[in-house]
Formats: structure tokens, sequence, C-alpha cells
């Protein structure tokens, strides 16, 4: 069985990291490639790369993997969600801890949705993680807002842990799993 390789549409270096070592063994390479793609405004991660899913196929006629991530407070009805970027450029993750003490529940739901899209169908897969906002940024490991959640059953972010230890619990590592499995499925097929 050829090994077949498979473009991540992303300009996030942590992103491809931790993904491309957990595709790894369905056989799969994955090769990154920064694309500026539009993005359509809505909280939903699985809209957001569900439509970059799309446009990333179309330009580049290949089969391609896209990568949403929202994180929806339950304070905020599920604000920012997919829009979390755009709030921590605003007012980065300190910000984001102010804004939440007003609220006494800081409980929040991380999702991630990779969306492969081979050309004829576009297969999303879902990994969500619950937690907590924490009062105030906690460690220096990952990037955007791991350093202000706190899985369920964790003592420490995601930013308190190495990339390894973060794999084994967070959203995306049950997204890539779902993945992994359709790829190791796929590919026995073809």
């Amino acid at each position: 069985m050829a090994a077949r390789t498979l473009t991540f549409v992303s300009s996030n270096e942590e992103k491809f990291h931790e993904i491309r070592d957990a595709v790894a063994a369905s056989g799969v390479t994955l090769v990154r490639l920064s694309l500026d793609l539009p993005e359509i405004q809505s909280i939903d991660p699985a809209e957001v790369a569900g439509y970059k899913a799309q446009r990333a196929y179309e330009i580049l006629g290949t089969a391609v993997l896209v990568e949403d991530t929202g994180l929806a407070l339950t304070a905020w009805n599920g604000y920012p969600g997919a829009l979390i970027k755009w709030v921590l450029k605003a007012v980065s993750e300190e910000g984001l801890c102010r804004q939440l003490d007003a609220w006494s529940d800081r409980s929040a739901t991380a999702t991630v949705v990779l969306c492969l899209h081979d050309g004829q169908t576009q297969h999303c897969f879902t990994g969500t993680t619950d937690g907590a906002i924490t009062l105030h940024p906690r460690g220096t490991f990952g990037f955007g807002w791991d350093s202000i959640f706190q899985p369920a059953g964790s003592d420490l972010t995601y930013g308190e842990m190495p990339r390894e230890a973060k794999m084994q619990i967070s959203m995306r590592a049950r997204a890539v799993a779902g993945l992994s499995s359709h790829l190791l499925t796929s590919t026995s097929r073809a």
C-alpha cells in the first residue's frame, strides 16, 4: 500500500505539528500549505471549516484538510465560538479573563472541527473538551487561548502542558482520532 499525501491548509505551524504526528499512523503524510482563505462569520466552527474546505479545494484542485477551532463560553451563550481568534486579537487572553469576571459561570467548551474535502465528499470530524476559563493566563506552551483554558478534570491549562500531554486529552486529539480512523478505512479500501 503506497503512502498518501494530504494537504493541510493552515498558517498555524503548531496546529500542523499536533495533527501531523497523530495522522502519521494512518499511512498519510500531511504537508502544510499556508493559504489565505476567506472565513464566513459564524460562531459555529463546523460552518467555518466546511466553507474553508470547499474554498481550499476549489483553489487547489486536490484533497485538502482544514481546521477551525471554537471556544464557546457558557455564560455568553456560546460566544465567541469560532470568532475566538478575533476576540483574542482585540482583547488578549488576559482581557478575555477580565471580561468574564462579571459572570459566576466560567465554564466553556473547546471545539475543533477538521474537514477533509476530497473533491467528491466533505468529511468533518469534531472533537470537544469541556473545561473552564481561568482567572488569569497560565503557562507558556501551546498557542491561542491555551493559557486560559483548563480542561475538566485537570489542574493545568493547555498552556501548562507540553504538546504530547495536551494531545492525550485535547479536543484536537479527539477530532484527529476520527480523521485517522477515516483515513485508515479509506486507505485500506484504496
